[in-house]
């Protein structure tokens, strides 16, 4: 049996949701172990934390320049061999790049960097490295989606002529409101997270999926963003049209302010002789609609096909489906790792990374200038 996969993680603490949904994810398929880390800038937190998840006092480091310092003075077949990114934005791009340099594989959150000259500048090491660069754009990873993917490629909608994504939170309107609060959230600060919080935290993720899904290219962007108050920096809600580069239009519809609405994540795709709908928050089934017909209820735990064989672990119906998404991308990462086949869509990569990165930037750009087309680069 082959040794399991030695993960080290940054960020992703006791409090840290996103830290959850990466550590049990990343068991899944057995094929990870948790070895060190650095999950809290505290160092007493880091080391009763880790104890509570059964790693060793002796790889859990201050910070991530004392890990990589320590794990590179271990026999190679000791040391840490990948490791996940779960920080705020602002700290990606400098441990990435140390990471990739240090001779590491890397899983980071998205979105990859604060800036697009940043995203490129580690997407050049990755080239030149031949390490592997994972961005975790989850809902890529659920079974629905893939199948979803699988089903356009195969011209069961026929030729593509409009796409929708609507990504609908609302946590930060309890926020935004009162001046204090708002200006003690990360996530409105640009120091910390980059140009855009709306469209950069789940705006990013609508384009990552649209391009996933249809295998098209964005091409223009048009945006018109929403700040709310004139002291806010950063955008928390967006409407975005763009156009493809086969011609095919659609739009991102992006907030944080939609009052009461949780995670409501939806993708629509219509071709000439079909539409596919599928939604975050009921994510077990995909919605096959044709002219005249009634619409047919597609379900995770019915999808059988030579590249979903291993897509569900927990059972059909459990609620936290997001862990299997999750888990499908790790799956993939320890194939390509491990030098086993694999396809290129089990786990989005660097290249999705600056996409995003891209996208995110001309968002903006589109917005101050008077709400304008403009062209990503598509080189």
């Amino acid at each position: 049996m082959r040794e399991k996969i030695r993960l080290g993680i940054l960020g992703g603490g006791e409090n840290s949701l996103v830290g959850v949904l990466h550590r049990i994810a990343c068991l899944m398929h057995n094929k990870y172990e948790i070895v060190g880390g650095v999950f809290s800038r505290d160092i007493n937190s880091n080391s009763n934390f880790a104890k509570k998840i059964g790693v060793s006092s002796s790889r859990i480091y201050s910070d991530y320049q004392k890990m990589i310092q320590d794990e590179l003075k271990l026999p190679e077949e000791k040391r840490i061999q990948v490791v996940s990114i779960l920080t705020p934005n602002f700290l990606h791009y400098e441990m990435a790049k140390s990471l990739l340099e240090n001779g590491f594989h890397v899983i980071c959150e998205k979105p990859l960097t604060t800036t697009y000259n940043e995203a490129k500048e580690l997407s050049s090491i990755v080239r030149n490295t031949g390490l592997i660069f994972a961005v975790t754009y989850t809902y890529t990873g659920y079974p629905t989606i893939r199948k979803m993917r699988e089903m356009i490629a195969n011209d069961a909608i026929g030729e593509i002529q409009k796409i929708d994504a609507q990504y609908y939170q609302g946590w930060i309107n309890p926020i935004i409101h009162q001046r204090e609060k708002r200006m003690d959230t990360w996530r409105l600060d640009p120091e910390e997270s980059g140009i855009s919080c709306c469209i950069g935290d789940i705006g990013t993720h609508a384009f990552d999926m649209l391009e996933y899904l249809t295998q098209l290219k964005i091409d223009n962007v048009l945006a018109d963003l929403n700040y709310l108050y004139e002291d806010n920096e950063m955008d928390v809600d967006g409407s975005i049209l763009i156009r493809c580069s086969n011609g095919v239009k659609g739009i991102i519809r992006a907030s944080q302010i939609a009052t009461g609405e949780n995670n409501n994540f939806s993708v629509m795709i219509y071709g000439r002789k079909g539409g596919l709908k599928w939604e975050q928050e009921n994510p077990r089934i995909l919605y096959f609609m044709q002219e005249g017909k009634e619409v047919q209820l597609i379900e995770s735990d019915n999808i059988n096909t030579d590249f979903l064989t291993e897509d569900t672990i927990l059972p059909p119906g459990h609620p936290d489906e997001i862990y299997d998404a999750m888990a499908n991308i790790y799956n993939g990462v320890a194939k390509a790792i491990n030098n086993e086949a694999y396809d290129q869509s089990e786990f989005p990569t660097i290249i999705d990374g600056v996409r995003g990165m891209n996208f995110i930037e001309s968002v903006v750009e589109s917005h101050e200038k008077g709400n304008v087309w403009i062209s990503l680069d598509n080189k």
